[in-house]
């Protein structure tokens, strides 16, 4: 393979995985950056904005497949359009795009949903966006990244109790396992909607919460706390979840143990 796979969002927690697996294949990368960066073996840096569209054009100079994992919490199907119009112009082949399971169940229709939920219906409209752009496409639907879960936790920790969602359960992935996928998928033709890929575990909230203040050491009360709106009773309902796609090796339990270490003895209340 001579033509470089470019990868947006190639230095976030999902491109940081995705870009050393890419160059194991033997693949030439070149990574969509707003910063400069040096170039390391294999991977090449170019500076342009998806906003705005500048630097794109240089960015897909000779490029076949497009690993498209920018993403924020609204606002990614304005970039998605700004790529795929410019991939179309460009002759690009193939784009491989990042979405969320329950995208097209998670409801977000009052201002309630958009405030809280509002980023499963950025992310199917991005995904409709790739869908109807005429490139070639692929497009994976992954649950919430242990990271994520993580930062929610840490952020929630910063206060006297611990709130978490009432009735809401989770199937955190580790990002290298979608990492892994992703590779392949960008090797491969394109095969429109792929199959979702979830962790290996369904967790309420309230014991993730648990896991994450015994691994840590920390002392709070887990508070659960009811939230209003269609797109929350789809939650509890289990919209965000893929049991039958549970193919993550990686569970909750592993990666806190390797963020911080043997579990420490503390008491939970």
């Amino acid at each position: 393979m001579t033509a470089p796979i470019l990868v947006t969002g190639g230095t976030g927690t999902l491109g940081r995985a995705v870009v050393p697996r890419l160059r194991a294949t033997g693949a030439p990368v070149r990574v969509l950056s707003r910063q400069h960066h040096e170039p390391a073996e294999g991977v090449e840096y170019v500076v342009g904005q998806l906003d705005t569209g500048d630097g794109l054009a240089a960015a897909l100079s000779d490029v076949d497949t497009v690993v498209h994992l920018a993403g924020s919490m609204k606002g990614d199907e304005d970039r998605a359009a700004v790529l795929v119009r410019a991939a179309a112009r460009a002759g690009v082949g193939h784009v491989v795009s990042m979405s969320v399971v329950g995208a097209d169940r998670i409801p977000v229709a009052s201002r309630a949903d958009r405030a809280m939920f509002g980023y499963f219906a950025h992310k199917l409209a991005a995904e409709r966006v790739v869908a109807g752009s005429g490139v070639p496409w692929t497009t994976l639907r992954a649950t919430q990244f242990h990271d994520l879960v993580l930062m929610v936790l840490q952020t929630a920790a910063k206060l006297p109790v611990l709130p978490v969602f009432a009735g809401f359960r989770f199937q955190p992935v580790d990002a290298r396992d979608v990492a892994d996928r992703l590779v392949e998928l960008a090797l491969g033709d394109p095969v429109g909607l792929a199959p979702d890929i979830a962790g290996p575990e369904i967790r309420p909230m309230t014991e993730l919460a648990r896991d994450y203040l015994r691994a840590t050491g920390k002392h709070r009360p887990v508070l659960p706390v009811h939230v209003p709106g269609r797109a929350a009773r789809a939650y509890r309902a289990g919209g965000n979840l893929a049991p039958d796609r549970g193919v993550g090796t990686r569970t909750w339990a592993a990666f806190l143990a390797e963020r911080f270490g043997a579990e420490k003895p503390s008491r939970v209340e």
